[in-house]
């Protein structure tokens, strides 16, 4: 298969999302809605699965050439031509582009297939997958454009998918305010991004003569940027320093790093389908892919390494701890994905940018099968997602709960699954210690220890969602206390959006009011949600939510083994080392630090720790009552105040900020003017009366200014006459 198939790989989602928006609503009323379903559902489906599948012969194409050749740059048009500017609509086939693509499609065909069942029963089906369909295409113009331009395109994207997905139940006010907070926070990263990419095409452009390429005015094109950055930016460290960190600011926003993270947890305000694929194995790795693509910047600046290796750190960390006060199945997954975040980039501050990848494509197995696995025992506990209403499902969800205990070994770190060869590369070039250096600091060392004590942190949190979930051999729902009948999942109001038309005009507006939401809990039918309680009998998934459980699964137990083994990833991403970096200089953590016996140590410590104190099920100091939590919980569950503080910062520091503003302008500027007016009125009032309108008043005036003229004239005479005189 020729590479110009890559065009297919874009084109069949954005076919897909044309399909399902033109015409999606009238083969569901033609064909009923069971049918038409069924229909739209494999039209969505299919074009994302072809693409994995010529996105698989692209990839085997490409590792069958030398690696000095894997490198295609192919042209559809010229899209922008300026007078010194060129920017193309042009597409990379690289090991880094491929492994993007096989991600992006491949998670995502079994995601848009589990979508199928888990959105079966919402009336507004065929938008869902006309918004998922254009995510899958934005992203892969993220992830293949060959120029900034493209990148940002898809950038910005994904961040608008990412906003329709989240508010995808927009009468919701909360899915509504979720979707606007991940839209606005990103807008913050973006801002960071753009002033990077200006600044350095800036460079690019005052250095033109000078390019190796002989004035190919293709600024934005990677082909372009990086055999050049080296050589323009190497004796500019400050200028390097801040195109990298500003870089990074963008990453941070759409890799959810703090202080940018707090956007995601507020995110599984979307379907759990959208969880998975946006939230979990795609869009939130965008930060990560940016990073390897513009290696080069961050070689040049070990400052910006080491700065992102310590946020990195720190937000693994921070958000491990978050994790350990949350109730909310989802929420627990979201904050574990903001800590496995934090682990890809302390590896790219580190040197270690194949290792972070290593660790998005071992994330994107386990964590896409940990969050598929949460929205089916949600959908099998009456769309009730507390974990203090679980316990012992696995009699219930036997399918389920296996394959979710994979998910759990996976990101626990045990041996021999994925995610244990990921973070082993990570901790390796972290403790290595020889990158992200600041004042003579090794501060991708310390970030290296800081990750270990994560791993363990990991271990134990997740040991709690297991545990809590599928065993402890009590079924809480058979005791469930009135103040858990309230807390539901985002598909809480799924009916109210799917019947929304049985209620006539929506007469207050977008969004429905507080008391319009209970009204309509009261008075509508739920199709498949209804009331958690004692008589309630979970029921395993059906096969289109399942089979996916099942393929992702397998991925996490032996995926990890076969792209670690034989060096068989780093080698295929970057065959002949980095740019800067001889091959193998960042490659091994140092041989006094027994950094695999550590690693399996973090692993068994956390689960030891979680199953000791979660071996029976809920403890009563977690349970409905609050008071009796620890203090060091109950600040975990609201993150310490910081989401807090940070909208309070907006909301009441933008008030404080516009109202002062507003006294500046009434009090100062209007005073001001209001002044100058008042003079001016003063001078025309007394101009006006002068101005009488009789001819023997001008007259007058004139006599009395031609004296006044001869006066001056003898006056000045007499003075001259007097000084010659003397």
């Amino acid at each position: 298969m020729g590479y110009g198939a890559i065009w297919l790989v874009i084109g069949l989602p954005l076919l897909g999302f044309l399909v399902q928006a033109l015409l999606g609503k009238f083969v569901i009323d033609r064909l009923g809605a069971k049918r038409g379903k069924w229909t739209m559902g494999l039209l969505a489906v299919a074009p994302i699965a072809i693409a994995f599948a010529i996105g698989a012969m692209l990839t085997a194409n490409l590792a069958s050439l030398p690696a000095d050749q894997r490198h295609f740059v192919l042209t559809l048009y010229i899209w922008i031509t300026l007078q010194s500017l060129s920017i193309p609509f042009e597409v990379v086939i690289d090991p880094l582009s491929l492994t993007m693509v096989l991600i992006i499609t491949g998670i995502g065909a079994l995601i848009h297939l589990y979508a199928t069942g888990y959105m079966a029963e919402d009336k507004d089906y065929p938008r869902f997958f006309c918004y998922l369909n254009l995510f899958i295409a934005c992203m892969l113009v993220l992830v293949l454009g060959n120029n900034l331009a493209l990148l940002f395109i898809g950038w910005e994207g994904v961040g608008l998918c990412s906003y329709l997905l989240i508010g995808f139940w927009y009468k919701d006010l909360a899915n509504a305010k979720a979707a606007n907070k991940a839209f606005i926070v990103n807008r913050i990263g973006d801002w960071g991004l753009t002033l990077g990419m200006f600044m350095l095409v800036c460079v690019l452009a005052g250095a033109s003569g000078s390019l190796t390429n002989g004035g190919d005015n293709r600024w934005l094109s990677y082909d372009v940027i990086l055999p050049n950055a080296i050589a323009l930016l190497k004796d500019n460290p400050g200028i390097a320093t801040a195109i990298a960190l500003l870089i990074f600011v963008g990453a941070c926003g759409k890799s959810a790093q703090f202080p940018l993270y707090l956007w995601l947890p507020d995110a599984m305000a979307g379907p759990t389908p959208v969880s998975a694929l946006i939230h979990a194995a795609t869009m939130v790795t965008a930060g990560v892919f940016l990073l390897n693509r513009l290696h080069v910047l961050f070689e040049l600046s070990p400052v910006a390494s080491a700065i992102v290796a310590c946020v990195g750190a720190f937000t693994a960390l921070f958000a491990a701890l978050v994790a350990f006060g949350q109730t909310d199945i989802k929420k627990v997954l979201a904050y574990s994905t903001v800590s496995q975040l934090g682990f890809m980039f302390i590896a790219c501050g580190a040197g270690g940018y194949w290792a972070g990848m290593f660790h998005v494509t071992t994330h994107a197995f386990f964590k896409a099968l940990l969050f598929l696995g949460s929205g089916a025992v949600i959908y099998a506990m009456a769309h009730n997602q507390d974990l203090r209403n679980y316990g012992n499902l696995k009699k219930y969800l036997p399918i389920t709960c296996w394959t979710m205990f994979i998910g759990f070994l996976a990101i626990a770190g045990i041996p021999g699954l994925s995610g244990f060869f990921s973070k082993e590369a990570i901790l390796g070039h972290a403790l290595a210690g020889t990158f992200a250096e600041w004042d003579g600091i090794r501060l991708g060392y310390v970030a290296g220890w800081v990750g270990l004590f994560v791993a363990a942190l990991t271990a134990m949190y997740m040991t709690r969602m297991t545990w809590l979930t599928f065993f402890g051999g009590k079924e809480q729902w058979r005791s469930i206390p009135a103040a858990a009948h309230d807390h539901h999942d985002d598909h809480s109001h799924h009916a109210q959006h799917a019947e929304h038309e049985g209620h006539g005009p929506d007469v207050h507006g977008f969004f429905y009011t507080e008391e319009e939401i209970t009204r309509n809990r009261d008075m509508e039918d739920h199709g498949h949600h209804h009331e958690l309680d004692a008589s309630h009998t979970p029921k395993e998934v059906p096969p289109s939510m399942w089979i996916p459980l099942v393929a992702l699964a397998v991925l996490s137990l032996g995926g990890g083994f076969l792209l670690y083994n034989g060096g068989l990833f780093e080698k295929w991403l970057y065959p002949t080392g980095l740019a800067l970096l001889p091959p193998g200089q960042v490659q091994a953590h140092p041989h006094d630090i027994p950094l695999v016996g550590l690693s399996i140590g973090a692993a068994l410590l956390g689960l030891l720790a979680g199953y000791a104190v979660y071996r029976k099920g809920l403890p009563g100091k977690e349970g409905w009552d609050m008071a009796k939590w620890n203090p060091f919980r109950r600040e975990a569950l609201v993150q310490f105040g910081y989401d807090h503080a940070m909208v309070e910062a907006a909301d009441e520091g933008g008030g404080a900020l516009a109202r002062g503003l507003w006294r500046f302008d009434s009090g100062v500027i209007d005073g001001i003017v209001n002044a100058v007016g008042g003079l001016t009125k003063g001078l025309g009032d007394l101009f006006r009366m002068l101005q009488t309108g009789y001819v023997r008043a001008y007259a007058l005036l004139m006599l009395l200014g031609g004296i006044g003229l001869l006066g001056w004239f003898l006056y000045a005479m007499n003075r001259v006459g007097a000084g010659g005189h003397g």
